[in-house]
């Protein structure tokens, strides 16, 4: 085996051992649901800050876990929220921001296909929501504060819209005063403002306050080890992901009375949970200081991420107020990105880009604004390919160079390992003078091959993780590049009257595709340009090799296929002409027809 083709199949074995590990899928565990929502614990004081409430008070003592969502959202009044993105209403128990979805987004390309829910009641199943208050501190009595069963009044406004705030007021009959000013803008940023007015003759303190809480896990989990569910955090510059699974591991905190994580803030930083193409997140102002904590109430099953502010005094006759800001919707690129110029401290870094954030940002930026200019993520992500291509060319083109050069070689290499024999050494420091005389470098076959890793790993991570490739469509029967192909050989890719295997099941991975077999037959084609190793074991690995990939990849997102069959195809191009130019023609045919003809005997059987 000569020196080539070792480095080929290692960079062949390298790609199949890496692709097969990210192709391993965890199995999701089964969702907890909680049995009763139980009511909130006491306020506990801490000074100088103090501590945020528990925000597992339900919205009626009679709800339960087991009620529907209506019946939960019907259970309290409430202020309506209209926006071209976003319907839904926020509750005036507790003044929880509780009853959002999504305009822009559907469960399922199914017609007629509901929107996608971001935020639920208490009482609902999966109850997911904003509740925002102040902390007693020293000296104040908890049922001096708003709580989470506070029932506030509806004083300015009548629905929650773009450029037209709602307020909230409560009064707790002894001097203070509560006031809660909620806006919204065009995409999914609320803006909450709290203020307190004293006009009783004491001195008081107490913290300002942002709860999201989650009842029990989310029940769509996808449990894929490279994405990233759970609370996401950024802490003056530091990024913390915790999965949802390690929450419950946190230590006991007597201050939160829950499993707790604590980090103080000094400057910039926001903490919210995010899901696969969804995420809330809690953003005081920038530059001030707080409290940011990851908690988890394993007696009620409740996820919550906090943010508490440092504790103010309000004198007699004063007035204090803190603000800050809530995203709550969909994890586009563009729209948090622009968040992040307004000011909200690394927001783009809430998307989840990986250990290859290094390729992956710019390799999303290029397939967002190439999506942008041809109006079809397909055709994009081709377009995306020939540039990647035309990138690597330069390398590419040394290393089709030295291939052809390898094969021009081919008989001098023959005739040094007969006159070496069985003296390996002395076939290789053979091998190493000609390659050294004749300026040919064995290795640079397969540096292309190692180089598509890692691009193929970002690309994969763009496919998967970011919302832009969602349900994005391309021709025909392919409709969501970041699903698998939905065609079948079972069907005859769609023309029989019968559907295909269910996408996902071990039948759709036998029946494939049509994008997994053209994939296979370039990968194919693309191994013709040589002649078949003379060694039985070469051959054996190079024939199986591309219908072996053809089945691992058919189960991939189809957008990462028509990537692959694209690259595939621009380098059998790319390697036919440049390995013409050196004078070395690949015999295509001959190869093709070689590889369905009978294997030669050896002489005297």
């Amino acid at each position: 085996m000569d020196d080539q083709n070792k480095n080929l199949i290692l960079a062949t074995a390298l790609s199949f051992l890496v692709i097969l590990v990210w192709f391993v899928l965890f199995p999701p565990p089964e969702p907890e649901i909680p049995s009763e929502v139980t009511t909130s614990a006491d306020l506990t004081p801490d000074t100088p800050v103090a501590a945020a409430p528990s925000a597992a008070a339900p919205a009626r003592q009679t709800a339960t876990a087991g009620d529907t969502r209506a019946e939960a959202i019907s259970d309290a009044p409430r202020v309506p929220v209209s926006t071209d993105r976003l319907e839904g209403s926020i509750s005036l128990l507790g003044g929880r921001i509780d009853d959002l979805s999504l305009k822009d987004y559907r469960v399922s390309l199914e017609e007629n296909a509901e929107i996608v829910k971001m935020l639920s009641p208490v009482g609902s199943a999966g109850a997911y929501y904003a509740l925002y208050g102040w902390a007693a501190g020293s000296g104040l009595d908890p049922s001096s504060v708003p709580g989470p069963n506070t029932m506030w009044d509806l004083t300015a406004g009548d629905t929650l819209s773009p450029g037209a705030p709602v307020t909230l007021t409560w009064d707790n009959g002894a001097g203070l005063t509560f006031e809660r000013q909620i806006e919204v803008d065009d995409d999914y940023m609320f803006t909450v403002t709290q203020s307190v007015s004293n006009s009783g003759d004491a001195t008081v303190s107490m913290a300002p306050y942002g709860i999201l809480a989650r009842h029990g896990e989310p029940t769509d989990l996808m449990n894929f080890f490279i994405l990233h569910e759970g609370v996401v955090a950024m802490a003056d510059g530091e990024l913390t992901e915790t999965d949802w699974s390690d929450m419950p591991d946190f230590a006991f905190s007597e201050r939160d009375g829950a499993r707790a994580e604590t980090t103080q803030v000094e400057q910039n930083g926001w903490i919210g949970f995010t899901d696969h193409y969804w995420m809330s997140t809690l953003i005081p102002e920038p530059g001030s200081a707080f409290r940011s904590t990851a908690k988890y109430d394993d007696r009620r099953d409740i996820y919550q991420a906090e943010v508490v502010l440092p504790t103010q005094t309000l004198a007699p006759g004063a007035t204090i107020s803190a603000q800050s800001e809530l995203f709550a919707g969909a994890k586009e690129w563009e729209t948090i990105r622009n968040y992040q110029t307004a000011g909200v401290d690394r927001f783009i870094d809430s998307i989840d880009w990986g250990w290859f954030f290094f390729l992956t940002k710019p390799i999303f930026w290029l397939l967002h604004y190439l999506n942008q200019i041809i109006g079809n993520m397909g055709w994009a992500i081709i377009g995306l390919t020939l540039i990647i291509k035309a990138i690597l060319f330069p390398l590419a083109y040394k290393s089709y160079v030295s291939m052809a050069k390898m094969k021009e070689l081919q008989p001098q290499m023959e005739k040094l390992k007969e006159e070496a024999g069985e003296d390996r050494q002395k076939m290789q420091q053979g091998m190493m003078e000609l390659y050294k005389k004749e300026k040919v470098n064995p290795a640079a076959g397969c540096l292309p091959i190692l180089l598509q890793i890692p691009i193929f790993f970002s690309l994969y991570k763009v496919i998967f993780v970011t919302i832009e490739l969602r349900h994005a469509p391309f021709f025909g029967p392919f409709q969501d590049l970041s699903a698998p192909d939905p065609t079948s050989i079972m069907n005859a890719f769609g023309l029989l009257p019968f559907a295909g295997p269910e996408p996902g099941s071990l039948m759709a991975l036998v029946f494939i595709g049509i994008l997994p077999l053209l994939l296979g037959i370039s990968m194919w084609m693309q191994q013709k340009l040589n002649p078949a190793p003379t060694d039985p074991t070469q051959q054996m690995i190079f024939a199986w090799m591309p219908w072996v990939f053809m089945f691992m990849l058919g189960g991939f997102a189809s957008g990462l296929v028509v990537y692959w069959i694209a690259n595939n195809t621009i380098t059998f191009t790319q390697q036919y002409i440049i390995m013409r130019s050196q004078g070395y023609t690949p015999d295509v045919f001959g190869n093709i027809k070689g590889s369905f003809g009978r294997k030669s005997k050896p002489d005297g059987e």
